[in-house]
């Protein structure tokens, strides 16, 4: 018994060093991971979104930091801003918003897509669809533009077009189609490829064009949405990339993009009392502030007018046989651009066409056409009608008028 305590005291005082040991390092873990609890707590802090400071008014031109930019009046395809927006540029994964463009118009959204091989293995963003995998349309295209899916965009272009090369070849139709001719996909992500590019000016058009579709505008300015995980306990919640969205309260669009040659791009719009704008800005280290910049100048530099409010025409038509020889016109009809503060007074008013009238002449009468002007450009253009009716001369009146 003696021995056996004996045995117990010399292996005590053998592990006494190592329990010490032992002891101190949970102590100093302790005390790290103390130190560190404000650090990670400021982390979470950081982390959080923080809605960007921009004025609230922004008459002047915004400096921003992208090499290539272009912003765009989304109703009426009026450009706003433009710096460098004819450069050819690698636009990333804002190639998706043609290849959702060309989705939500397919009529097909609800139709079921088995994913191949090929595109699970695409590279860069993915979420991590299987072979084999069956989802609808709809589904992976809410996937492509929430989480920037690679997998989903080739499932896409393969379910659309059969394979990539003519799914691509559908992509640079539709970009004709809007007249534009500084742009070429090969593929429906916008991965890296020499001969897969496009400008600001031409994505701010594809982008504003899309924007008219109701379906592809729900889904875009959506910032969670669910799909199926086959296989597994609990489903895909996708969360949106699109930071602008939870920065900028009215922003509802459109689509974040990056690779290593492209840099930080990134396409935005929002919407204000009606009107909506979109902006496009391609290699921008400083992509969200400048984007916010953007869109807040177009939507408070710029306002959209009626142009015959802002244009007040006199003019006359000849009138024969009437009372009176001459009748005041007025234009009508909508003609409603958009225009900067300072460009109301830089409209032109041109009379393209005015008829001779025969009294009697009605109030309201068709009698010419003015064409609006700005900078060169017609703006558009508007009825002539007369403003008064002018009543018929006698018979003894007439007969002067046609012999005197």
């Amino acid at each position: 018994m003696d021995k056996s305590l004996h045995k117990v005291q010399v292996i005590t005082r053998q592990l006494a060093p190592l329990w010490g040991r032992v002891m101190l390092t949970a102590v100093t873990v302790a005390m790290l991971c103390a130190s560190a609890a404000p650090d990670l707590a400021n982390a979470r802090t950081r982390s959080r979104i923080q809605p960007i400071a921009v004025p609230p008014v922004l008459t002047r031109e915004p400096d921003v930091s992208a090499e290539a930019a272009c912003l765009i009046d989304v109703d009426t395809g009026r450009i706003l801003y433009a710096k460098h927006a004819d450069k050819r540029m690698r636009i990333a994964s804002l190639t998706k918003i043609i290849t959702a463009w060309i989705a939500v118009r397919s009529g097909k959204l609800d139709k079921v897509v088995t994913v191949s091989g090929h595109a699970v293995r695409q590279e860069g963003s993915s979420v991590y669809l299987g072979t084999g995998e069956q989802q609808t349309l709809r589904n992976l295209t809410y996937a492509m533009m929430l989480r920037s899916g690679n997998d989903s965009a080739m499932a896409i272009a393969e379910f659309l077009g059969g394979n990539e090369q003519r799914f691509a070849a559908i992509m640079n139709q539709e970009v004709h189609k809007l007249g534009l001719t500084h742009s070429h996909f090969m593929n429906p992500h916008g991965l890296d490829h020499p001969e897969h590019y496009s400008t600001a000016h031409d994505m701010a058009v594809i982008t504003a064009a899309a924007l008219h579709n109701p379906m592809f505008r729900q889904i875009v300015s959506t910032k969670f949405y669910t799909i199926p995980w086959p296989n597994q306990k609990w489903n895909r919640k996708l969360r949106n990339k699109n930071k602008l969205l939870w920065m900028m309260a009215g922003a509802d669009g459109v689509k974040t993009g990056y690779t290593k040659l492209s840099g930080r791009c990134l396409a935005s719009s929002f919407t204000r009392s009606g009107r909506q704008v979109a902006s496009i800005v391609l290699r921008d280290g400083n992509d969200w502030v400048d984007s916010a910049r953007l869109l807040t100048y177009g939507l408070t530099a710029y306002e959209r007018r009626n142009v015959i409010d802002l244009v007040h025409i006199k003019v006359n038509a000849p009138v024969r046989f009437g009372q009176q020889d001459r009748v005041a016109l007025k234009a009508v009809g909508d003609v409603s651009c958009v225009f900067h503060r300072d460009e109301t007074a830089a409209i032109e008013a041109k009379i393209v066409k005015l008829k001779s009238l025969f009294a009697p002449v009605r109030p309201g009468q068709a009698a010419g056409i003015v064409e609006y002007v700005l900078h060169g450009q017609k703006l558009g253009q508007a009825r002539l009608v007369t403003a008064e009716g002018v009543k018929a001369k006698g018979l003894l009146g007439r007969l002067r008028d046609l012999f005197l």
